[in-house]
């Protein structure tokens, strides 16, 4: 990773990731679940939320290992309490939504920015790498493997008690990285599929 590419990563990346965890805390404060609140991470604030691994260390090794190809990284889960929603039922599957529909939206905003503004063809790539970094923080967060948010959307559908729910719980950490290393690039056309739909190519 170059020092130009590591300049684009914590311009876009990092900022992207902190209101997507924001959005998550945000949204069971809403609900009726301060934790997150009280725990001080309802800040935009970076260092409430940078996590050396998953901010710092994983986007590093994922540039070197693809080439700069593929590049990801997660904040810290801001913390919340699922027994203090008020809605027990459809509560926690809109604090599991919430970071991915924000990511979501911010590629929208963009999008829109950059197809109805007249700006010059540098800032209209950049508005392209914020699009691009916000859907892949969307599709990537919906990936059903712990500690992502797509796990924790699984769960709601699973009896507790469920082998596969106990079997990520455990090794989750590791089959991540198995999926990040090895199997990471199959969600790559969905992330382009979904930005030809919004640049409306």
């Amino acid at each position: 990773m170059d020092f130009f590419s590591l300049g684009l990563y914590f311009l876009v990346t990092v900022p992207s990731a902190i209101f997507h965890e924001y959005m998550h805390g945000w949204t069971a404060d809403q609900l009726g679940d301060p934790t997150a609140r009280y725990a001080g991470r309802l800040t935009l604030d970076p260092r409430s939320h940078i996590d050396l691994f998953g901010t710092i260390l994983l986007p590093i090794l994922l540039s070197i290992s693809s080439g700069g190809s593929f590049l990801f990284a997660y904040a810290k889960p801001v913390p919340y309490n699922p027994y203090n929603l008020k809605n027990q039922r459809w509560g926690p599957l809109a604090v599991g939504l919430a970071g991915p529909v924000a990511n979501f939206m911010l590629a929208v905003v963009f999008a829109f920015i950059a197809r109805m503004v007249p700006v010059g063809e540098m800032m209209r790539q950049f508005f392209h790498i914020i699009i691009i970094t916000n859907l892949s923080l969307m599709v990537f967060n919906l990936v059903p493997i712990p500690p992502l948010d797509g796990s924790k959307i699984l769960y709601l559908f699973l009896p507790v008690d469920s082998p596969i729910a106990q079997f990520l719980e455990r090794y989750g950490f590791f089959v991540l990285l198995i999926f990040v290393f090895y199997f990471s690039s199959i969600i790559s056309p969905i992330i382009f599929w979904l930005f030809g739909i919004l640049m409306g190519f």
